[in-house]
């Protein structure tokens, strides 16, 4: 049997999943994005993907770190995975723009603290 992933490993897709959409959406513009389906399936399923690991982030890791809209990142996967017909573009431009970067500083310091602990 495999050994489950790590909170670790999950804060480590979760920059991954992050660094795709920025990578895609670099020096793209709101219209652009809206007008190309391919790239909106590209990052509606990276935003997935981080509202998965942070599913699967242990109970005692979110509570240790309360702070965070863990509940509004999950939220956003089960629109994108069990809503899908009804995303709005333009709540997932802004998630690009305005809620992702700082998201990442954040899963950034709180791997620091993984880093830290190796010390």
């Amino acid at each position: 049997m495999r050994e489950p992933v790590k909170d670790k490993g999950r804060l480590e897709h979760i920059i991954s999943a992050i660094n795709n959409v920025l990578e895609y959406t670099n020096g793209i513009s709101h219209d652009e994005m809206l007008a190309n389906k391919i790239l909106c399936h590209a990052v509606a399923y990276n935003v997935q993907i981080v509202g998965e690991a942070v599913y699967r982030l242990s109970t005692e890791f979110k509570e240790n770190h309360n702070e965070t809209p863990w509940r509004d990142v999950v939220g956003m996967r089960h629109i994108l995975v069990h809503d899908y017909y009804t995303v709005d573009l333009e709540v997932l431009w802004n998630v690009v723009q305005e809620d992702l970067p700082p998201f990442k500083q954040l899963i950034e310091t709180f791997l620091s603290e993984f880093e830290e602990e190796k010390d």
